[in-house]
């Protein structure tokens, strides 16, 4: 097995309900590119994964119940992706399947920013810098 493991800086690890199927929908909203999966003893869910997401790594698994880790709805983070077209990252994510939380738009800061939540409950932020900034 390939090591990708991150050589340093915080790497988000997200439990989610069917990560299996949250991979390859980050594949389809957010350009997601799947680097590892290790299957359960029973081959039904996934113990780990790994992903990378505009080249940063974001770990996953399911939730393991009968080991003590209850499925809980995620809350109080979400994941930003700081991009250079905002719009074109929001497009992709809408358009598979992202409900919109916080509309993309010209924020007070200067950046051009929004929310959106994909269907396993997690919250991604979408910014981009402008010339106010």
């Amino acid at each position: 097995m390939a090591d990708y493991h991150p050589k340093g800086g915080v790497t988000p690890y997200l439990s989610v309900d069917g990560a299996r199927k949250a991979i390859d929908f980050y594949k389809i909203a957010f350009g997601a590119v799947e680097r590892e999966t290790m299957a359960s003893e029973d081959g039904q869910r996934l113990m780990h994964a790994q992903i990378d997401v505009n080249g940063a790594p974001i770990f996953l698994s399911d939730f393991f119940p009968d080991y003590g880790f209850p499925p809980v709805a995620p809350a109080g983070f979400n994941i930003h992706i700081h991009v250079d077209d905002a719009q074109a990252w929001w497009d992709r994510a809408v358009g598979a399947g992202c409900t919109v939380t916080q509309p993309l738009e010209k924020q007070f800061w200067g950046d051009i920013y929004g929310q959106v939540k994909d269907p396993f409950g997690v919250t991604w932020a979408i910014g981009q810098e402008t010339a106010d900034s």
